[in-house]
């Protein structure tokens, strides 16, 4: 009996503990599905929130994939591919800005924090002397040894640029030494920004300019000394009629030489200022020869008794288009040129013809004595002069090929000067075929 009870309890003991186990894992269970429900609910609203900011950054593109996780992958991609296509267009642009540097005429060098070469132009690289791309990365003090240029860019002091030389191995063959013009903008931090540019031709032109206004000045003043001196003689000094009379000639041949050098300095402001000839203005060849003429044989007399000996041909009769007083003068200063240069005696031949490709050709062929070859390149700069004392004797003011010069360029033209010592000179005026017609032709339809 009690062996009964006993076992009894047991069954009791054990049969709850099973229960109580397996209500246990229901709880479990359930627990485990609740904490899905939760984090799967969870999973969808942080979705949402990104799908509604993707919705936002992309606006206006639909939806291909089904439910919620085929749009966010659908506009993901949409997304992906516009930043791709925003970031090709940005590398297009930058190629285009670098292309823009590049074909500026002025050189760019872009240097890192320690002063190496990070990117340049071809127009840098080439008035540094430097390779773009083998020299990328050095230091570009290394490369360029000017002292004054070192210097300044050590110095971190860039209110003002600095000039230098271009290096050597940067002119090339040229006869002279370039100049460079070097202003540093730091940016980004220690970055610096290198601009360059190639100052040659203002310094020559700034050089000439000095030149001009020294020239001038001496050239007037020469016969304003020589009037004054004239002058203070007629009022100290008594003078009988025929020294007065040799005195006041002299006076007025010193006055006569400043009024053609100031008309010459404005027939050039004139050229040079004014616009350009008009292409539809035509003057017979035949009038403008007849006219230098003239003109020639009056000056040889008046400035030899021997004279010289002068020729004028035509091979043909034709017209030129352009300003006819210019034209005139241009022709006029190459005949005068000539007679003033050549001896007493000599032989000068003025000829006009047209070129076998249809240009034409005003020439001035003389006996003088000729130009050495080193003179020949400056003869058509201002005040230009072999032999000063000679020029002023004849009355020359060293403009007239200048004059010339211009003249031959605003008609589209050019002035070529041929000459052997001892054995003469050949100046030549050549124009272009759109400026030249037959006289003939002309007449024939008039």
């Amino acid at each position: 009996m009690p062996f009964r009870i006993a076992t009894f309890l047991l069954a009791s003991l054990l049969g709850g503990a099973c229960a109580a186990a397996i209500l246990g894992w229901h709880f479990a269970w359930l627990g485990a599905w609740l904490g899905a429900v939760v984090w799967l609910l969870l999973d969808a609203w942080r979705a949402r929130r990104l799908l509604e900011v993707l919705r936002v950054d992309a606006a206006g593109l639909p939806s291909r994939g089904p439910g919620v996780w085929g749009e966010l992958a659908e506009r993901i991609r949409k997304l992906l591919r516009a930043r791709e296509l925003q970031t090709r267009q940005a590398e297009e642009r930058l190629q285009e800005f670098l292309a823009a540097i590049q074909a500026s005429p002025n050189g760019v060098v872009l240097l890192d924090e320690q002063g190496r070469i990070e990117w340049c132009n071809q127009t840098a690289a080439g008035q540094f002397g430097i390779d773009a791309e083998r020299d990328l990365l050095q230091h570009l003090a290394n490369l360029v040894r000017d002292p004054a240029f070192v210097a300044y860019l050590a110095s971190w002091n860039y209110s003002r640029d600095v000039v230098i030389d271009a290096p050597s191995q940067a002119r090339g063959h040229r006869s002279h030494s370039a100049r460079l013009s070097v202003q540093v903008h730091p940016y980004a931090g220690n970055r610096r920004m290198l601009l360059t540019r190639d100052i040659t031709s203002l310094e020559q032109a700034e050089a000439m300019r000095r030149d001009f206004v020294a020239n001038v000045s001496h050239e007037i003043r020469t016969p304003l000394t020589v009037l004054a001196g004239f002058v203070e003689t007629l009022q100290n000094l008594p003078l009988d009629a025929q020294e007065r009379s040799r005195y006041l000639t002299l006076m007025g041949q010193q006055s006569h030489r400043m009024e053609t050098l100031v008309n010459d300095l404005l027939t050039l402001s004139r050229l040079e200022g004014s616009a350009a000839p008009p292409p539809h203005r035509w003057t017979r060849i035949r009038a403008l020869m007849a006219q230098c003429e003239d003109e020639g044989r009056g000056l040889s007399s008046r400035l030899s008794a021997q004279g010289h000996r002068l020729s004028f041909s035509m091979e043909a009769d034709s017209e030129i288009a352009g300003a006819p007083t210019e034209l005139q003068s241009a022709m006029s200063n190459l005949v005068s040129n000539a007679i003033r240069y050549t001896p007493g005696g000599g032989e000068i031949a003025v000829t006009w013809r047209l070129l076998p490709d249809g240009r034409g050709e005003f020439a001035v062929q003389d006996s003088g004595p000729g130009i050495a070859a080193e003179h020949i390149p400056r003869l058509t700069e201002r005040f230009y002069r072999i032999d000063r004392s000679r020029s002023r004797e004849t009355g020359g003011t060293g403009l007239g090929l200048a004059i010339v010069k211009h003249i031959a360029q605003r008609h589209g033209g050019e002035l070529r000067i041929v000459s052997t010592v001892g054995k003469g000179s050949r100046f030549a005026l050549v124009f272009p075929v759109t400026r030249l017609r037959q006289a003939s032709a002309v007449s024939a339809v008039a």
